[in-house]
């Protein structure tokens, strides 16, 4: 017995998921802001690197993860990392990134990720001064911090259109 074709709804139906992933496939890319401006702390488990602190701070989404990455001078790197689907509000303008693994590294090597609590809060970018703070601790107790404060401008008006 031979069944008879597909009509064709039943066969869209069938290539709906493979198209659902197509779609999906450019919100999966990662995404990196790099912000200009100036460390203000920097604490790598208890060692304070403030002084050391680069002026960079680079903003990294891939897939569903989100990681603010501080650099101190001496190569040495910090990421605090987290689900950013788990992003809250504190205030009308102030969302909180909750942080579950924290990542220092040394010249470009990063080490194994370590489990930590903690939070980074930043307001929305508007014109004036925005600040990232993250602050995370580790299971044994090593602190992690960090704060960056990035000028901001406001967003420029589109010239009038010539006549």
């Amino acid at each position: 017995m031979t069944l008879p074709a597909p009509t064709p709804p039943m066969a869209l139906l069938r290539l709906a998921p493979l198209a659902l992933a197509f779609l999906a496939g450019p919100a999966m890319a990662q995404t990196a802001v790099k912000l200009d401006g100036t460390c203000e702390k920097l604490v790598i488990a208890d060692q304070d690197l403030s002084s050391a602190c680069q002026g960079t701070l680079m903003n990294t989404v891939s897939r569903s993860r989100t990681s603010f990455d501080f650099t101190a001078a001496d190569g040495r790197t910090l990421s605090f990392a987290g689900n950013g689907a788990q992003q809250e509000r504190t205030e009308e303008t102030d969302p909180l990134q909750p942080i579950n693994l924290v990542i220092a590294g040394q010249g470009g090597s990063g080490a194994a990720p370590t489990l930590a609590i903690g939070a980074c809060s930043f307001s929305t970018p508007a014109p004036g001064k925005t600040a990232i703070t993250c602050e995370a601790n580790a299971p044994g107790g090593a602190a992690y911090a960090g704060t960056f404060v990035t000028a901001t401008k406001a967003a420029q008006a589109p010239a009038p259109a010539a006549r």
